[in-house]
């Protein structure tokens, strides 16, 4: 479904939180997601999974922060 991808999509470069988890693991989050009732084909999971990981980073730094949700959890490097 087409609006379930751009709920994903939206996701990915509005929620920090969201995007780590994704491009740590993208078959965790999107069973997250699925749990959340979005609903994808095998084509789109392998799509989304195999978009460049960067990609959502790169669109979310150019996103005006009132529109993302940040994390307000520490990350240790």
């Amino acid at each position: 479904m087409q609006r379930c991808i751009e709920v994903v999509i939206g996701r990915l470069i509005t929620d920090e939180d969201f995007r780590r988890q994704f491009i740590a693991d993208p078959n965790a989050a999107l069973t997250e997601a699925g749990g959340r009732g979005l609903q994808f084909s095998a084509s789109e999971i392998a799509a989304l999974i195999n978009t460049d990981a960067e990609l959502w980073e790169r669109v979310a730094d150019q996103l005006d922060p009132r529109l993302q949700k940040a994390s307000l959890r520490r990350v240790n490097l």
